[in-house]
């Protein structure tokens, strides 16, 4: 909807299109200057904390894994760390292996559907994946296949692609043989040659321009392409402890969201995500990825988030390389988890959701209820860095007409493949010009 007069143009877009929730984006423009930018989320407050607090300290993983149907293995593995953590044990060897497999299924069908069915229609010009498979069947049935996979290798590890039931603290209740693992291996094999043309494919889209300074932050963990834990390193220097997250950063309530936003102390708005991933990790890349970003002339450093979707496909090679390699090396444990007793104290855990780092803390008492929870998902963090690149993309357009500004501000936040309803805590666009 469009309102015009002599002072103010308002242009109302009443739900974003591809995202997973709700929310609305204001754009106030005065004498061709843009004034303030502000994505509102308009979601009521969900209160997963909550609910966590007065249950028994096994239940986080059940729990959380209803936060998100398309990354619950994430807010399933944060849940573990801490919680392990918090009663002093850690999960290693083959069990931290299948978890790490786990969560390359997630990676694989998370990345799958945002890149080919939330965000390759706007860079080739369709309203959405329907319209895509009308023209270009061939290559949707690509990523649904894709997406398979990965559902297939969260089916046999968690029980079930949407809301694992086979995840406990301190490993699983049920272990796969190496011959249920076969079949993933064959499956693996044609999704990795698949994942490599969709580097291919997304490396020849037109990006827009916008680049941004913002300071990069993600996991690391030398060795490894970090997803599981580690410390959380920055472009800037940034490399902390998951127990010192509360000293470098605070959410604050801002007035038009009902989702919180997080900042650094020191520095202020950062980025998560593949872009940050991409340049604090790349030299941890499975051989076939680093091809493949090569091939795509991805720059060590990406600055333009139009390019995600060029690292989230490269990172689907890499998960679906490093799946074969756990899958060729498994020896199958002679437990299904190791033994977490509860004990008083508070324990921290992070881990690398599709999205970006995602924090769990949890206080237990020493009957191992759950005192306070804490939950700080990426999307939320990200809120801030959307709002960003809002700002100056619209400052960078305002030659657009309103129909070209709405779609290009919905490409834009789609950059971030935003999961508002997971924020636990998306587009009604307006903009004011005067």
């Amino acid at each position: 909807m469009t309102h015009r007069s002599r002072s103010k143009r308002v242009l109302a877009l009443d739900a974003l299109q591809r995202v997973e929730g709700e929310g609305a984006m204001y754009v106030d423009i005065r004498q061709g200057t843009v004034r303030e930018v502000q994505l509102r989320i308009y979601e009521p407050p969900r209160f997963f904390e909550a609910f966590l607090r007065g249950r028994h300290y096994t239940e986080p993983p059940d729990i959380t894994a209803r936060v998100c149907g398309i990354c619950p293995v994430a807010y399933q593995m944060s849940a573990c760390q801490a919680v392990e953590a918090a009663c002093g044990v850690t999960v290693d060897g083959q069990l931290a292996e299948l978890r790490r497999l786990l969560y390359c299924g997630e990676w694989i069908e998370s990345h799958a559907l945002h890149i080919y069915l939330l965000h390759a229609p706007d860079f080739l010009g369709y309203e959405n994946a329907v319209e895509l498979a009308g023209d270009h069947a061939d290559i949707v049935e690509r990523g649904l296949q894709l997406k398979k996979t990965g559902n297939e290798i969260l089916e046999l590890l968690g029980g079930r692609a949407i809301h694992p039931v086979n995840v406990r603290v301190g490993g699983f209740y049920r272990l796969p043989t190496a011959r249920q693992l076969r079949p993933l291996r064959e499956r693996l094999l044609g999704a990795l040659d698949a994942a490599v043309e969709t580097v291919s494919w997304v490396a020849g889209f037109d990006f827009p321009e916008l680049a941004h300074d913002l300071e990069l932050v993600a996991l690391r963990s030398p060795g490894a392409y970090a997803v599981l834990g580690g410390r959380l390193a920055s472009t800037d220097g940034l490399d902390i402890s998951a127990d010192e997250f509360d000293a470098h950063f605070v959410e604050e309530q801002v007035a038009h969201s009902t989702a919180l936003h997080s900042k650094m102390r020191e520095r202020g708005t950062y980025l998560l995500g593949p872009l940050a991933r991409y340049a604090l990790n790349c030299d941890e890349l499975a051989p076939e990825a680093k091809e493949a970003a090569a091939a795509a002339s991805l720059l060590p450093e990406e600055r333009n988030p139009f390019r995600s979707i060029v690292v989230r496909a490269v990172e689907t090679v890499h998960a679906c390389a490093e799946a074969l390699r756990i899958i060729d090396a498994y020896e199958r444990p002679a437990e299904a988890a190791i033994t977490v007793e509860p004990r008083a104290g508070v324990g921290c855990g992070w881990t690398e959701a599709p999205r970006g780092t995602l924090w769990h803390r949890y206080e237990i008492d020493d009957g191992g209820m759950i005192i306070d929870a804490r939950i700080v998902p990426p999307t939320s963090q990200n809120q801030p860095a959307i709002e960003h690149d809002l700002f100056h993309f619209v400052e960078a357009n305002l030659e657009l007409d309103d129909d070209a500004l709405r779609r290009r501000c919905e490409q834009v936040i789609r950059n971030y493949d935003p999961c508002i309803s997971c924020a636990t805590h998306f587009l009604d666009l307006r903009v004011e010009r005067s």
